[in-house]
């Protein structure tokens, strides 16, 4: 929004701004935030920052967690979410050392590293990205877990398991056919629209909005494509306007890739190409599905590595719990034209030269997108290097339904991680080609898959289930 200190005085004058907000990025991929009065702000902010406890954000142990962060002027925004008149604006991560450097494991310094890298590989100039936020939007939701009880209630005005509740004016949407679903049935169609023109004034453009397969207000929001770094960016601002509004509307919104047993899960399919001086490098009208041999290879090289990957697009155990044979989520590691049940599909509408892609549709929006985009890049960038053929490699195409396959056809193909255990796995045994241009630290790998364990994994996997009572109790 800025591009000097005294735009943004100026601005902050003309419109009467009191507080000036600093939105920090957590290694899990969440914003936490600080404030200051706008009269308190001065240039030093920008040249000496603000320092913070880094081992609460899950960068540093407590013995030794001072950590400095200074906010990046680009992109500031009038926060329309605070009724005190502020501007917010996300921050970079210092160390604190006689140099005063970056950190290393700052996910947004990632994203730059990795963008840098990309360019100086001579393969291409951008990397070109464009998710597709899938949610769901409830009217209740309450949870808990003790000693002697775990449960989650979940109510949504529209879902099918409402039709008999009182005050009931019908149109509920039927189970598991919500996909594009009309008003009447569709009833956060308007919280939607001013999900959209919110995102619009803050700068991301909007490609659509629609009601989503899940009966119980799954819906979607897709973006335009853009540059990684700038779509990381989007990616926070989005999942933050999404929940806010929802808020406001008397909603809540959640990213969860499965929160409702038996529904559609919510995935954030990520397309993808690149760009070298200013043309998509990723068509060829000769090529499979009018790709070139550099997206074929692209494509190998993340299709190779897609278990390691998923510790980074998927990294949570809910996420596996989408991941399942019978939904329109990839299990199986290929890819083919037009195929919802392949890990990586190409478009078959994407007819543009200039818009040829493909997409990676096992990701979901519990990644933190800095550390998911630039987890896919290095891989690509590794298939192209190494020319990993993903055909000679025998990923495909498939284009054929997966889950219609018989027996004997399915296990030539290579499944995903089944749980989030598998996925830090597999980075614990592939994880060199993050390690290109010193993008991904060995230090930052190690750390995720600490803190993976120990924060998550830890907590999660000793709970037991209702499902568990009801499968076991009796033995």
């Amino acid at each position: 929004m800025f591009k000097t200190y005294d735009d943004l005085k100026e601005f902050i004058q003309e419109n009467e701004i009191k507080m000036i907000d600093f939105k920090i990025v957590t290694i899990s991929g969440k914003w936490n935030h600080l404030s200051i009065p706008a009269s308190r702000l001065s240039e030093k902010v920008f040249t000496d920052g603000i320092g913070f406890d880094g081992s609460s954000y899950g960068y540093a142990v407590i013995e030794s967690s001072d950590m400095v962060f200074i906010p990046d002027l680009t992109t500031a925004f009038v926060d329309p979410y605070c009724e005190v008149p502020t501007v917010s604006m996300i921050a970079n991560i210092y160390e604190i050392n006689k140099k005063f450097d970056r950190f290393e494991g700052d996910p947004r310094y990632i994203a730059e590293k990795a963008e840098k890298f990309l360019k100086e590989s001579n393969i291409a100039d951008e990397f070109i990205v464009g998710p597709e936020y899938e949610f769901y939007v409830f009217d209740h939701i309450s949870y808990n877990v003790d000693s002697n009880r775990q449960a989650v209630d979940i109510d949504c005005f529209e879902a099918h398991w409402n039709t008999s509740a009182e005050n009931n004016q019908g149109y509920k949407v039927r189970f598991q056919g919500g996909y594009h679903a009309g008003l009447p049935y569709d009833s956060t169609n308007d919280l939607r629209s001013d999900m959209c023109l919110r995102l619009e004034e803050m700068g991301v453009p909007v490609k659509y909005h629609h009601h989503e397969v899940g009966s119980a207000a799954q819906v979607e929001i897709e973006v335009e494509l853009g540059e990684m770094l700038k779509m990381a960016d989007a990616t926070l601002l989005a999942k933050y306007v999404i929940k806010n509004t929802a808020m406001l509307h008397g909603k809540t919104a959640t990213f969860m890739p499965k929160p409702i047993y038996g529904e559609a899960g919510s995935g954030m399919h990520v397309h993808m190409l690149l760009k070298k001086d200013g043309h998509n490098i990723f068509f060829d009208e000769n090529g499979y599905s009018g790709l070139s041999k550099e997206a074929m290879f692209f494509i190998g090289g993340v299709l190779k590595h897609a278990p390691s990957l998923l510790a980074f697009t998927n990294p949570s155990t809910n996420s596996y719990k989408r991941l399942v044979p019978g939904f329109e989520a990839p299990v199986s590691i290929c890819f083919a034209t037009s195929n919802r049940s392949s890990v990586i599909r190409i478009p078959g509408y994407a007819k543009n030269p200039e818009k040829k892609r493909f997409e990676f549709r096992s990701s979901d929006g519990t990644c933190n997108p800095y550390l998911a985009f630039s987890a896919l890049l290095m891989a690509g960038i590794d298939g192209i290097i190494n020319k990993i053929d993903p055909v000679k490699e025998e990923y495909g195409p498939y284009d054929v339904n997966i889950y219609d396959l018989s027996e004997e056809e399915k296990k030539k193909i290579k499944g995903l991680p089944k749980s989030l255990d598998e996925a830090l796995d597999a980075l614990k045994g592939d994880y060199g080609y993050l390690l290109r241009g010193g993008v991904f630290t060995k230090q930052f790998i190690d750390s995720w898959i600490n803190y993976k364990y120990n924060k998550e994994l830890v907590k999660i996997n000793p709970v037991p289930t209702p499902m568990e009572f009801q499968m076991y109790y009796d033995v």
